[in-house]
C-alpha cells in the first residue's frame, strides 16, 4: 500500500517503521541511497525520490515501500552542520534520517530488497560486497560507470551530466509529484485527526514547500546559486524554478522566501567545520575506490590546504604530513588525494589539489600529473608545511593550485582511477 500524502516528516517515521519490519519480518522493500561521502546531493536526492515515489509508486514496482538511506553511520552526522539547517527548512530532525546503523548487520542480509542508486552509479563498499547485484535502479550525474543493468524498468536509469543530482531527480518525478500535489488529499495525522482523510490544499502546500527547499539546498550549493563555470546544465535551471514554483503556491513560505539568502545560510554552515578535527575534515566528504587491487582516497574539503596544516598545529599534533601518512595507514591507500574549495583573499574562488601515492604507485600519480596538468591546468603551489620534495621508498606528493575551476572530484576522479589502473603490483 503506497504511503499516504503526508509531511516529509511522517514520511521517514513511515519509512523507518517499514525497513524495520522489512529486517525482521521479510517484507519487500526498496532503499534508495546516496554515494559514501554521503554529501548534501546524496541526502536531497535520496529523500526526494524516496518521499514521491512512496507516495506514487509505479504498479508494477517491486514494493510500494522506498526508504532513503544515508550512506554513512548515524555518528557521521554531526560532521554536516549544513544537513541540521536544511532539515530545520523541511521541519524534520536529523535524528530521524536513516543511516547505515539502520540496517542488518552484514551476517543478516535484507534478502527482499532491491536498490536505487542516486549520486552515484555503482554501489561500493560493504554495501557493494553483499547488494550489487539487487541494483534496479539509478539516476546520477557522474561519469558512467557501466554497473547498473540497462533494463531496470519500472525504476529509471538515468546516468547524465549536470550539476546537481537532485536537479535530474526533480525533473524524473515532477510529473507524479504534480499529479500528488493536484489531488490536495492529506492524511489528519498532522492535525491529530488520526488517519481520517481530508481536503486541505493549504497544509499540503507547505509540505510541498518544505520538500522544495529541502531539494533546493543541494541544486543551489552544489551550482553556486546556478552561477558555477561549467557546472550549471539546463536541467538545474528548470528544476531550481519548478522548485521555487512550489514554495511559491504556499501562502506561508512565499512571502519570506529569498533564494539568494537561503543559499547563503547553506553554503555557510557546510563551510562552518572550525569545531571538526583534522580527521573529521578528511573523512566528512570522502570517496574511496578499488582500482587494480589498490585503494584511491579522495577528501573534499571546503577551506583551503593552509587551513589544514593550521588545524594540525592547533590540535598539536604530529606534522600535517605525518596525519596525511596516518591517514593513507588506516585506511591501506596507495593514492590519496585532497581537493579543497575556497575563496583567495582578492574574493575570488579558487582550487586546490594535493596528491599523494606510496612509491610503488608513484607511477601512476606521476602519470595522472602528466595528464592533469593540461586537463585541469595544474600550477605548482607551495604550502608552508608541505614538503613535495620525493622520500624514495616512503611516498610522492604533489601540490598545485587548479586553474580549472568547472573541473571537480567528478572530473579528477575518473582520471585518477585510470592511472591507477596501470598500477604493478
Amino acid at each position: 500500500m503506497a504511503f499516504p500524502r503526508n509531511s516529509l516528516r511522517a514520511f521517514l517515521q513511515h519509512a523507518k517503521t517499514n525497513l524495520f519490519k522489512a529486517i525482521h519480518e521479510e517484507h519487500n522493500i526498496n532503499i534508495v541511497v546516496g554515494n559514501e561521502s554521503a554529501d548534501l546531493d546524496s541526502l536531497t536526492s535520496s529523500l526526494l525520490y524516496a518521499y514521491i515515489k512512496s507516495i506514487a509508486s509505479p504498479r508494477n514496482s517491486f514494493s510500494p515501500v522506498y526508504v532513503p538511506l544515508l550512506n554513512i553511520p548515524a555518528s557521521r552526522l554531526r560532521l554536516r552542520p549544513e544537513f541540521s539547517a536544511v532539515c530545520a527548512h523541511a521541519n524534520i530532525a536529523i535524528d530521524r534520517l536513516i543511516t547505515l546503523d539502520d540496517l542488518p548487520s552484514q551476517s543478516n542480509q535484507l534478502r527482499s530488497v532491491r536498490w536505487i542508486l542516486v549520486d552515484h552509479n555503482k554501489l561500493q563498499g560493504s554495501l557493494g560486497n553483499q547488494y550489487s547485484s539487487r541494483v534496479r535502479g539509478v539516476i546520477d550525474h557522474h561519469e558512467e560507470e557501466n554497473a547498473v543493468p540497462e533494463n531496470t524498468d519500472p525504476e529509471p536509469r538515468v546516468v547524465e551530466k549536470c550539476g546537481s543530482c537532485t536537479s535530474l531527480v526533480v525533473r524524473q518525478c515532477k510529473p507524479a509529484w504534480d499529479s500528488i500535489s493536484s489531488s490536495s488529499l492529506s492524511t489528519g495525522a498532522a492535525h491529530g485527526q488520526g488517519e481520517v482523510a481530508v481536503n486541505d490544499s493549504a497544509v499540503t502546500q507547505v509540505w510541498d514547500a518544505q520538500v522544495a527547499k529541502m531539494a533546493l539546498a543541494s541544486i543551489l550549493v552544489d551550482t553556486a546559486n546556478l552561477t558555477a563555470p561549467g557546472k550549471v546544465e539546463q536541467v538545474d535551471r528548470d528544476s531550481v524554478d519548478y522548485l521555487e514554483a512550489k514554495i511559491q503556491l504556499s501562502s506561508k513560505d512565499a512571502a519570506t522566501w529569498s533564494r539568494d539568502l537561503y543559499y547563503k545560510e547553506i553554503d555557510e554552515a557546510k563551510r562552518n567545520i572550525s569545531s571538526l578535527s583534522l580527521i573529521e575534515v578528511l573523512i566528512k566528504d570522502y570517496k574511496g575506490w578499488t582500482e587494480s587491487g589498490a585503494k584511491l582516497g579522495i577528501s573534499s574539503v571546503v577551506k583551503p590546504l593552509d587551513f589544514l596544516v593550521q588545524k594540525a598545529s592547533e590540535e598539536k599534533l604530529p606534522s600535517f604530513e605525518e596525519q596525511l601518512q596516518q591517514f593513507m595507514d588506516d585506511r591501506d591507500l596507495s593514492v590519496f588525494a585532497i581537493m579543497t574549495t575556497s575563496t583567495s583573499s582578492k574574493g575570488e574562488f579558487q582550487r586546490e589539489l594535493l596528491v599523494q601515492a606510496r612509491s610503488s604507485a608513484s607511477s601512476s600519480a606521476i602519470n595522472f600529473a602528466e595528464q592533469g596538468v593540461s586537463d585541469f591546468q595544474l600550477e605548482d603551489l607551495n604550502i608552508k608545511g608541505v614538503s613535495t620534495q620525493d622520500k624514495p621508498g616512503q611516498y610522492w606528493r604533489k601540490v598545485w593550485l587548479q586553474k580549472d575551476l568547472s573541473k571537480s572530484r567528478k572530473q579528477v576522479a575518473p582520471l585518477l582511477r585510470k592511472a591507477m589502473t596501470s598500477l604493478i603490483e
